[in-house]
């Protein structure tokens, strides 16, 4: 959880809940170390993380009710740099690649654009610490069975301990952020060998007020799911998002996200890349892409 599209905006305001559906939980004698200590070392260590500098490339599949985009991302040392290549599964036409080539051009040459995109990353990054941070005293946390560690969700084979959340009565938000939080409940799965978050569901019990640089309410019934993995070494990464939220900003303009994200097929980059070069990377990468795609009127990719 060291970058801004760990849990991309909303996402990453609400990064502390995700779905298991149909699963098989082993009901045992439950851990010496309590709930509530469990996830303070675990919130402690996830605003620790740093994956020691490591930049990764990976793909970015994300569905709205209007359709499908595929990106190819990499991370540099100014910014993440993301080149669309697909758009509702299909490649782009000659016209969108020459934009799409046009755009990335033009941001790699604007210092002050990249120093904006830089910004913006960053402050979501503080967001995210600061929700997360929040979680220990936010909640009230119960043991509620393990489950293995699988591909895209935790660290295959390791122990992930289940815990379930509601809200805790005493807590007082200290801003509009935080205030999301009182709504929600749901369950976290936790590694317990790496203290580290491996899938988050949370839904809203209730109507709630939030404020993520603007205000507004989120109605009943609002939920998402994150997902993060261990997909390389010791760096974990989120694999998976599906938010699904209706309500209304600044009490008039209506919400309305259903956002399905997959992140696939992680590789570590070079550690000093610059956005130029990260750039120059993903076309090489994208014209690789085109080349290999056993049909060449459809990308493929693998978001289970």
């Amino acid at each position: 959880m060291n970058r801004a599209r760990s849990f991309r905006a909303f996402a990453i305001t609400l990064a502390t809940a995700t779905l298991v559906g149909g699963s098989t939980f082993t009901f045992g004698q439950a851990p010496k170390e309590s709930p509530q200590q469990c996830v303070r070392e675990t919130v402690k260590n996830e605003n620790q993380a740093t994956n020691n500098g490591m930049k990764l490339m990976f793909v970015d599949r994300k569905e709205t009710p209007h359709g499908s985009q595929t990106k190819l991302m990499v991370e540099t040392t100014q910014a993440t740099a993301g080149m669309l290549i697909a758009v509702d599964g299909k490649p782009l036409t000659p016209e969108q690649r020459r934009a799409e080539d046009a755009r990335l051009t033009a941001l790699a040459n604007n210092p002050e654009e990249l120093k904006k995109k830089a910004k913006a990353e960053k402050e979501d990054g503080r967001r995210t610490a600061r929700m997360v941070q929040a979680f220990p005293d936010a909640f009230i946390f119960e043991y509620d069975g393990t489950q293995p560690g699988s591909p895209g969700i935790g660290k295959t084979g390791d122990e992930l301990m289940r815990l379930k959340f509601r809200p805790n009565p005493n807590y007082s938000p200290p801003t509009h952020t935080e205030m999301v939080l009182t709504g929600m409940q749901g369950y976290v799965l936790i590694d317990i060998n790496q203290h580290r978050i491996a899938k988050i569901d949370g839904t809203l019990f209730k109507d709630v007020a939030f404020g993520w640089g603007i205000l507004g309410k989120l109605d009943k019934g609002g939920r998402f799911v994150v997902e993060q993995a261990n997909v390389a070494g010791n760096d974990w990464e989120v694999t998976r998002m599906n938010l699904s939220f209706t309500g209304k900003e600044l009490l008039f303009k209506s919400i309305n996200l259903q956002v399905h994200e997959a992140l696939t097929d992680f590789r570590p980059a070079p550690s000093n890349l610059t956005f130029a070069q990260g750039v120059e990377l993903l076309r090489k990468q994208s014209t690789e892409v085109a080349e290999n795609r056993p049909d060449k009127d459809e990308v493929k990719v693998d978001t289970k």
